[in-house]
């Protein structure tokens, strides 16, 4: 992994197995409140401020060819962009979810095992068709 958060595709790639989601959700609520934030920081407001992080995060991809897996073509600055701008996401998700009380970690657990029966294996392998398509 390369220091700027982002590994390359020369390895198999995995997330460090800390700040856990319940440690960034106590260090962002900490950031807030150590600056008085917490009346901005309401769902509505959030939602707003997350998707506004998430285009500028589609903002690095736009205008670019296809990239492989890894971003092998990238710059150390396009990384540390995409870096920053994945982080911006994900702390703007955690503090929504917190402000909205909804377990992240169990809820996408759930969520994945809820996918696992839209989508068996044995029906969608290969194919990106919307599990209405194999209901019929």
């Amino acid at each position: 992994m390369v220091g700027n958060g982002v590994g390359n595709s020369d390895a198999a790639f995995r997330f460090s197995t800390a700040p856990t989601l319940e440690d960034i959700r106590r260090l962002q609520s900490a950031f807030a409140t150590e600056r008085g934030w917490g009346k901005y920081h309401q769902p509505r407001n959030l939602l707003l401020a997350l998707v506004g992080e998430v285009g500028e995060l589609a903002e690095l991809f736009q205008w670019r060819e296809e990239a492989p897996e890894g971003l092998p073509g990238w710059t150390v600055s396009e990384r540390d962009a995409l870096s920053d701008e994945l982080s911006d996401v994900l702390i703007y998700l955690v503090a929504l979810a917190d402000k909205c009380h909804v377990d992240l970690p169990s809820a996408a657990r759930r969520k994945i095992e809820k996918n696992r029966l839209k989508y068996p294996a044995e029906k969608v392998y290969g194919s990106s068709k919307k599990y209405t398509e194999y209901q019929k």
